[in-house]
């Protein structure tokens, strides 16, 4: 062998093991997810609870991480009827309780013209804005004499919320957004990078009785956050402590994997007790049962 050949043959063999040095270590950090995980309040809204009591019970059960999903009359969250006030103290409070909160929930006024729609649209975009949120959600429609409607509302409010640094997202409810046929209709009429998906299997299951994974296959890689909870069967059951129902986690967040999904996972539903302290101590269950699924994967 000359000098030449020496050389080129050592430059070879050095770019393959640069080579495989790097792909062992991109298979090292993909090997485990790491998609946060948060809980919303839902489970704690009922007759002798509160926000406050929502919180308490969210920080008990370990996460650290919340959405504002479930309004109340009391809570009106990012709504358009929010006051000022009523924001920037709902902000100090969930910081006191030493939680961030991530997504808020939308609510669309189906009596209101379409410019009046967007413009309602538009404050709790701002509301959101205000609280330091990363996500607003919307749940779709039911009605199909709302659909076009709603398609022109989410394609002013998907662009206008990326201009103030927000993700909408659509989360499966049934009508407009039951399954993956309904949404994908929804992604194409929308025509916006900036909307996207939030899965929830349990819903899948509880509005249409379709299997959440091969619903799930045709947009998994829309699907940028997931609401968490079980489901027993159609119109059934979403009150229960994760795997007692009928959704196969491992399954749907495999396939959420392989699609390249990067959370977060906010858990909806656990089994609701007779006291605060016992949905608390369920919704700690549920965290765990995703924590040990997610270092399985």
């Amino acid at each position: 062998m000359n000098r030449r050949q020496f050389i080129r043959t050592a430059a070879v063999a050095a770019t393959a093991t640069a080579t495989l040095k790097l792909s062992t270590l991109q298979a090292a950090e993909t090997k485990n997810v790491h998609w946060p995980i948060g809980c919303f309040n839902r489970p704690w809204v009922g007759e002798g609870m509160d926000y406050d009591t929502a919180l308490t019970g969210i920080k008990a059960a370990g996460y650290k991480l919340t959405g504002l999903l479930t309004r109340t009359k009391e809570e009106p969250f990012i709504g358009s009827d929010a006051t000022p006030e009523y924001l920037d103290a709902l902000k100090k409070k969930i910081t006191a309780h030493g939680l961030r909160a991530n997504m808020g929930a939308i609510r669309l006024k189906n009596e209101l013209s379409v410019e009046d729609s967007i413009k309602d649209v538009r404050k709790q975009i701002d509301n959101a804005k205000f609280l330091g949120l990363d996500f607003i959600l919307t749940f779709g429609v039911d009605s199909p004499k709302h659909y076009e409607n709603y398609y022109k509302i989410m394609a002013d409010a998907a662009p206008y919320s990326h201009e103030h640094g927000l993700k909408l997202v659509l989360k499966p409810h049934g009508g407009g957004s039951g399954a993956s046929e309904e949404i994908i209709r929804c992604i194409d009429k929308v025509k916006q990078p900036n909307f996207k998906i939030w899965y929830d299997a349990g819903n899948i299951i509880y509005y249409t009785g379709k299997d959440p994974l091969e619903q799930l296959k045709p947009i998994a890689q829309h699907v940028t956050g997931f609401c968490a909870k079980d489901c027993d069967k159609q119109k059934g059951d979403v009150w229960l402590e994760f795997g007692t129902g009928t959704v196969d986690f491992k399954a749907v967040f495999s396939e959420l994997k392989r699609a390249g999904f990067n959370g977060p996972v906010m858990v909806e539903c656990c089994k609701k007790g007779k006291t605060a302290e016992e949905t608390t101590a369920s919704a700690l269950k549920n965290r765990e049962f995703l924590e040990k699924l997610f270092a399985s994967l």
